[in-house]
């Protein structure tokens, strides 16, 4: 269950923030790659806030739920809501794998794993491009224009 609207981007949206990315975020969001290790922007960011869907804006994980797991992408245990995420059987590349999409718009994230810390387990290793970060105290950014709670402020980390 989440307080956000789930509702996907219509048509005119999707295009809309399609025509805004850079050919390396169609890549990685819309084509299901992946960015090479130990080169995206958050992999090293230790301030506080909220990381987001970079297409939609839709809440992704905390940062207090991120973790060195010296892989070369960012790491989470947790997602802001499990609702967020959709896992998808992935068996691309000759292995099994479970990806991770943004729930709201379907955009590829990373891949999630059974190898993560405590007190979930899991490791969600994300693709820097396919994440926005809003610092604490700034508000979320509401690129479907949908008002709200999605115009408001990140509340209090559950970590």
């Amino acid at each position: 269950m989440s307080v956000f609207d789930l509702t996907p981007p219509d048509e005119t949206h999707r295009a809309e923030l399609t025509a805004r990315l850079s050919p390396e975020e169609r890549r990685v969001l819309l084509a299901h790659g992946t960015e090479a290790p130990f080169c995206g922007a958050f992999l090293d960011n230790k301030r506080t806030g909220v990381y987001v869907c970079r297409f939609c804006g839709l809440p992704l994980f905390h940062s207090n739920a991120k973790f060195d797991s010296g892989t070369g992408w960012p790491s989470f245990f947790a997602p802001y809501a499990e609702a967020h995420l959709r896992r998808l059987r992935d068996i691309s590349h000759g292995m099994l794998r479970t990806e991770i999409v943004c729930a709201r718009c379907g955009s590829h994230l990373g891949h999630v794993f059974p190898d993560g810390p405590p007190p979930t387990g899991e490791r969600h290793c994300l693709n820097s491009v396919s994440l926005g970060f809003v610092a604490a105290g700034e508000r979320f950014p509401n690129p479907l224009g949908r008002g709200g709670v999605e115009a408001t402020e990140p509340s209090e980390t559950p970590y």
